[in-house]
């Protein structure tokens, strides 16, 4: 899909330099959304792409495209070389690294940089500077940023960081000295826990950033996640265009952002603004990028990090502002002085952005993988709501990458207006066949605690830990039992005629619940008995896969996907998978404490144990990482391991038996 490669040609003016040809060196929707920005202002893009995503959106979009690589990320999308050949082949001039990867590798700028080609984001020196949050610290400190305590040494040891830790207290985190996005970070409330905590985040920043160096920081707890984006250009001038809130996180992930923050009043965004500025001037910054604050109930803001990239949740600064970002980097990358003095800056409304990840609240998070079989997110942009995804309809989604899919971006006059536009899109454009996070977005959206801005960084894992509805998965109601039964009995795809058929059991299973009906169906509807009532429902379509139900004196409108094994339906912002359950006796199908299978699909990450060894009830067996998270096999009963079949990198599916145990308790 590549040109015939030749080099690239680039013309170099004061501060910055002349090109027509961009590399993206990333995938998904950052760089769906990148190419778009690009086209419209006249570049023509290259896109990568790995084995898994030949297919993929962003692949489609660009000019071309060069195929990079394995699904593994270190086999493609973290590889330099390849990036660089893939530029060379195409006479790109410059690559813009989108967010994640090698977004915040100063390596990769550099290699970009000796290779003659523009890297669309800032000098390495202030890439090195900010990525090692250490060093980054100790320079916000001179500048004289508040920071929160912590040790930032260069002794690791396990004596030295438990030391060190007695005397700075707990709660606290431990944290990746490299990288972001919550990869080797752990929150340890007591010395007990550190131990563990300090080998799973060194282990965890090793494999994603290649460094396990550590540091320790106080934990604010009930503290805002408050961020800060700046841009600086290469003729002196920085300036910052407001703040985001990410308060709303769970495990250090973020789920929701808005801007401007609900708490921040106008004093404490000149002294975020200021202190962010003065942040990027220390590194002699260049481009865009994020300073964020942990910000305690006394309203007192400290330096967490900065983000050397563009934000995942910049949508929401661009929605107040009316600016283009990704406009503004390329004008930067060119030479080009900022677009807007600071008094310039205007705020107009308020923004909400939601993080749609393919993930099961309902299960500890776990990630999902499988088919999409519906995803229309015009539905949501009908409603004025902006959408950037990088998945299509029939797409696979694999263990190999994050698990956000798309993100949804309500402005509004103000922040209820924007919060229930956003509901109302998630509601609109449903993604069925895999599971999502939708609901917990849509009841965290209409919260009681989200409307009077009480959501800190640790209320969503406090809901999780405590089981609380907002985290559960709920079973479907009787209209859902109804329409699903009907919908199966009419074959979704034959025009909803049903045929004559005589009144029969249907016995259909949704998660752990089951019901049994008599459905009959015949020209004036079908007729289901349910719980001894009886119902006459009337399908007609509505729309491709959209149907209008008629029941009990009221109108339903449903999404139904029927695959021939799963009826996948979105029924008032609720999505279920209906199953016929079969007649026949079922293997019990109960966990097995003699084997610890698989949880999802993913790569073998870490195994403790060999053939021979002695386990207690609880004990850590194999660990499996899956879409930067990683999940522990533990042991069900005390025994004795008898074989281990997993292997350290060793590609995994979902339910596969990774050690097999002879237990004391049968």
């Amino acid at each position: 899909m590549s040109s015939a490669p030749r080099e690239p040609s680039l013309q170099r003016h004061a501060g910055g330099a002349r090109f027509d040809k961009i590399l993206i060196a990333n995938r998904g929707e950052i760089a769906c959304r990148v190419m778009r920005t690009a086209r419209r202002m006249g570049y023509r893009t290259v896109a990568v792409f790995s084995e898994a995503d030949a297919q993929a959106p962003h692949v489609a979009l660009a000019d071309e495209a060069v195929y990079i690589g394995a699904p593994p990320a270190a086999q493609s999308y973290l590889s330099i070389a390849a990036l660089l050949d893939a530029a060379r082949a195409t006479g790109a001039a410059a690559v813009h690294p989108g967010y994640g990867f090698l977004s915040e590798r100063a390596d990769f700028a550099q290699a970009c940089t000796d290779a003659g080609l523009v890297f669309i984001g800032p000098p390495p020196a202030a890439i090195r500077a900010m990525g090692d949050k250490a060093l980054a610290k100790r320079r916000m400190l001179e500048a004289g940023v508040p920071c929160a305590p912590g040790y930032l040494g260069d002794d690791q040891s396990d004596e030295r960081l438990l030391r060190e830790a007695t005397a700075l207290g707990y709660p606290l985190l431990v944290k990746a000295v490299a990288g972001g996005g919550g990869r080797g970070m752990r929150l340890v409330r007591s010395a007990g826990e550190l131990a563990a905590a300090l080998a799973g985040a060194r282990r965890e920043a090793e494999s994603a950033f290649g460094s396990g160096t550590l540091m320790l920081e106080r934990l604010i707890e009930r503290g805002r996640h408050i961020e800060i984006q700046v841009f600086a250009d290469t003729h002196g001038n920085v300036v910052h265009l407001g703040e985001r809130d990410c308060s709303a996180q769970r495990r250090r992930q973020k789920v929701i952002e808005e801007a401007p923050s609900p708490v921040v009043d106008a004093a404490l965004r000149a002294a975020m603004g200021r202190d962010a500025v003065a942040a990027a001037r220390a590194v002699g910054y260049v481009g865009a990028g994020t300073v964020e604050f942990i910000v305690d109930h006394r309203m007192q803001h400290c330096f967490l990090e900065m983000n050397t990239r563009l934000q995942v949740e910049h949508p929401v600064t661009e929605c107040i502002t009316g600016l283009d970002l990704v406009e503004w980097q390329l004008r930067i990358a060119a030479g080009e002085p900022l677009p807007l003095t600071q008094q310039q800056v205007r705020f107009d409304g308020h923004a909400i952005e939601a993080r749609l990840y393919t993930e099961d609240p309902a299960a500890q998070f776990q990630p999902q993988t499988g088919r999409v079989l519906h995803w229309r997110p015009d539905a949501a942009r009908a409603l004025g709501v902006r959408v950037d995804d990088g998945i299509a309809e029939g797409a696979t989604i694999t263990p190999h990458y994050d698990a956000m899919v798309a993100k949804l971006v309500a402005h509004g006059r103000d922040r209820a207006d924007a919060a229930r536009r956003l509901v109302a899109a998630l509601d609109a454009a449903p993604l069925l066949g895999v599971r999502t996070n939708a609901r917990l977005l849509r009841e965290l959206l209409r919260s009681e605690a989200f409307a009077s801005a009480a959501i800190t960084t640790d209320k969503l894992d406090a809901w999780s830990a405590a089981d609380a509805a907002i985290v559960q998965r709920p079973p479907p109601g009787d209209a859902a039992w109804l329409i699903a039964a009907a919908a199966r009995i009419a074959r979704a795809g034959i025009g909803w005629r049903p045929a004559s058929l005589a009144r029969h059991g249907l016995t259909l299973q949704c998660g752990d619940a089951r019901r049994t009906m008599r459905v009959a169906a015949g020209s004036a509807g079908i007729e289901i008995v349910l719980d001894g009532r009886t119902h006459m429902l009337h399908l007609a379509a509505a729309g491709e896969r959209r149907v209008a139900i008629t029941f009990d004196g009221r109108q339903r409108h449903a999404i139904v996907v029927d695959d021939g094994r799963t009826l996948h339906l979105a029924l008032d912002g609720e999505a279920f998978a209906f199953t016929e359950a079969s007649p026949w006796p079922q293997r019990d199908v109960a966990v097995d404490p003699r084997r610890a299978r698989a949880p999802v699909a993913g790569t073998v990450a870490q195994v403790l144990v060999r053939a021979g060894d002695a386990v207690v009830a609880g004990q850590q067996l194999v660990s499996v990482e899956a879409m930067k998270m990683e999940m522990w096999l533990l042991a069900a009963a005390p025994g004795t391991v008898r074989v281990v079949h997993a292997v350290p990198q060793a590609t995994v599916a979902s339910g596969t038996v990774l050690v097999e145990l002879e237990t004391t308790t049968q």
